[in-house]
């Protein structure tokens, strides 16, 4: 059976939501199988759609990280478009004050410190504060459904890239996470399965996740953001490509005798066009994933950053962020004390280890 996103549902069968003004938070990923924006499609099946709401990166996705697009009207649809980045509280809540109820499509990326799940959170939070139905219109997790990785985030380290306990590869759809972070309707997928993948085109959901290889890596591969190393942004291989100035012939064959499950490691040199390092020739590490249901990405940044940290003592360094990626400073104190981050890793679980009962939509879960 094909998977239908939820989406995809809503644009055959309107009634599945109240007739009334609606607003669609959105971006580019916001697409049916055949590509058509989904506002396009509820336009044409005869929805009230009335606003367009765009995340971090902007409806269209010509914004870097840390950035969004200037409000104005939606080419497609002619609709007006309000940026949603950064607002919160009463800031946010204005904007939704001419719509009746929300929906809510966009492609996440199963990792915790990717925003849009975070936008969903504060619109989320918001419609709550007014009144009015927030409905998410589900989608898969592109890493599956049956693994989840990391610790969940601890209080005290809520930010952006993290606003409540989940873990860092949390294994839940955009569905699912809504139920569990508060209240909303969800309109299901049919014919997905937690443990296969989605069958649906790839979109690269922001300008630093070209594939669904990149997607693999990104939830260990991104904590490299809060260490001085480039982590391959202005190259194009983000996330797969990691290194510094500092580093050498060494490297590859350290990691290579850790024995990591399914990724190969090959040296690599690199110049990145932006971000650290713009300009400079460095030397580095690609990550090569062989075997996807073997490749743990937490375990195998946890390894990565403890050998960069014996070979490179000297250079080797931590920045704030990484605090707020990982949820905690545990794994900044154990870098800073020499010991083994590995061990920082609760047992292994699924979905149904860490989330309340109800909020499990799709079967095949290990």
């Amino acid at each position: 059976m094909e998977v239908r996103t939820g989406a995809e549902r809503l644009a055959a069968e309107p009634g599945l939501v109240a007739d009334g003004r609606l607003g669609l938070i959105t971006n580019f990923t916001g697409v049916l199988p055949d590509l058509r924006p989904t506002a396009v499609a509820l336009l044409e099946s005869g929805l009230r759609l009335t606003a367009l709401f765009g995340p971090e990166h902007g409806l269209r996705g010509t914004a870097q990280a840390g950035a969004s697009e200037a409000e104005g009207n939606d080419p497609d649809t002619g609709l007006p478009v309000f940026d949603t980045y950064l607002r919160q509280g009463p800031a946010l809540d204005e904007l939704f004050s001419g719509v009746d109820a929300v929906l809510f499509d966009i492609q996440d990326l199963g990792t915790r410190f990717y925003t849009y799940v975070w936008t969903m959170y504060d619109c989320q939070q918001a419609a709550a504060r007014l009144g009015k139905p927030f409905i998410v219109l589900d989608r898969p997790n592109p890493l599956g459904g049956v693994r989840v990785e990391g610790p969940l985030l601890q209080p005290g380290f809520e930010s952006f890239v993290g606003r409540a306990p989940i873990p860092l590869r949390h294994g839940l759809t955009v569905g699912e996470l809504a139920l569990q972070l508060g209240k909303a309707t969800v309109i299901p997928m049919e014919g997905w399965s937690r443990s296969l993948p989605s069958g649906l085109p790839w979109v690269p959901p922001s300008p630093n996740m070209p594939t669904i290889d990149t997607a693999l890596v990104y939830p260990g591969t991104g904590l490299f953001e809060g260490t001085n190393l480039s982590e391959g942004r202005g190259t194009t291989r983000p996330f797969e490509t990691i290194g510094a100035p500092y580093v050498d012939d060494r490297l590859v064959p350290a990691l290579r005798s850790c024995d990591l499950p399914g990724v190969i490691f090959r040296r690599t040199w690199f110049e990145p066009v932006f971000s650290k390092y713009a300009g400079q020739a460095v030397s580095g590490v690609q990550l090569h994933v062989v075997d996807r249901s073997a490749f743990e990405p937490v375990r195998t940044a946890l390894v990565m950053l403890r050998v960069l940290n014996e070979l490179y003592p000297d250079d080797f360094g931590l920045l704030p962020s990484l605090d707020k990626l990982w949820g905690s400073d545990s794994l900044r104190q154990a870098l800073e004390s020499g010991d083994d981050p590995i061990a920082l890793l609760p047992e292994a679980t699924t979905p149904a280890g860490w989330v309340r009962p109800g909020v499990l939509l799709y079967e095949g879960t290990a």
